[in-house]
């Protein structure tokens, strides 16, 4: 697995463990057309790429890549892999390029439940577990609920039962009228900060799911309760920490974002665990007291 740094936000009480099937809201509706030159068009302009650079990516003819988008030529499997390769293209969608292009699909998609992926839920299992007594969770590429351990369900207290209800959406828990947004203090710059990570996925992705996501996010009202020293002013540390009013006390948090490297099933490449460590020994007893 590899890891990067980020900041992240309470999610759903659930205990350690992986449902039977990965959550999604809902199928992502194809907003490109099927024919592989149509879908090659999209990703490279997409990715902001002409022709020429594309070409040069991948060590091809500009003749003949134009060919390939006209659909007056062909590609080999060899040179739909390539191709994807270097627009960085998700693996869901380079087996949607591949059947496009005529060719079955090569990356699998299981549930983490499938005994094929024993290894990756078993690691995923650990992580969660080893992590207590601080929250952590795994969600889909739509920030789907997967798994939690048990020290998440302390921060969902007070949400509405319809928020709770699977698949459970994070980012919708996180930032709904009805949800934990009135108990986040810093929530002015907290909702300018969870935008980002939608944002950069769509940047990668082209998710229609996500994109929709983002502008409901985006149409919530800031609590009434959000004070006035949130509304101004930068924040003074390294990272920017969610601040959470409980009943012990307002906890910092932080906290990081695995992904599994060098996946090649589909599942594993959407996953993601945020697991999260108090930013000030104030939180990091109120945790270890619970």
């Amino acid at each position: 697995m590899t890891r990067e740094v980020m900041e992240g936000m309470p999610k759903r009480p659930y205990h350690v463990g992986m449902s039977a099937s990965t959550h999604h809201s809902r199928p992502a509706a194809r907003s490109t057309p099927q024919a592989f030159g149509d879908h090659l068009r999209h990703w490279r302009q997409h990715r902001r790429l002409s022709q020429l650079d594309l070409a040069q990516e991948a060590d091809i003819s500009t003749r003949h890549l134009s060919f390939v988008e006209t659909g007056r030529s062909v590609p080999s499997r060899e040179m739909v892999m390539r191709l994807t390769e270097r627009l960085d293209i998700p693996l869901r969608e380079r087996n949607a390029l591949l059947v496009a292009a005529g060719y079955a699909p090569m990356y699998r998609e299981r549930p983490l439940a499938d005994p094929a992926l024993d290894a990756a839920r078993q690691a995923v299992e650990l992580i969660l577990k080893s992590h207590e007594p601080y929250p952590a969770l795994a969600v889909d590429r739509h920030w789907n609920l997967i798994a939690a351990n048990r020290m998440v369900a302390p921060l969902m207290a007070g949400a509405d039962a319809s928020l709770l209800q699977a698949p459970m959406n994070v980012l919708r828990m996180s930032l709904h009228p009805k949800g934990i947004a009135g108990n986040i203090v810093n929530i002015v710059q907290w909702r300018t900060h969870l935008f980002e990570r939608p944002r950069q996925q769509i940047a990668a992705t082209a998710d229609p799911v996500l994109i929709e996501l983002l502008a409901e996010l985006k149409a919530y009202p800031v609590p009434a309760s959000a004070s006035a020293d949130t509304l101004d002013g930068e924040h003074a540390g390294v990272v920017m920490p969610l601040r959470f009013r409980t009943p012990h006390g307002v906890l910092s948090l932080i906290s990081t974002t695995t992904i599994f490297g060098s996946p090649v099933d589909v599942t594993l490449q959407e996953l993601a665990l945020e697991t999260f460590f108090p930013a000030d020994d104030f939180t990091r007893q109120v945790l270890q007291s619970l």
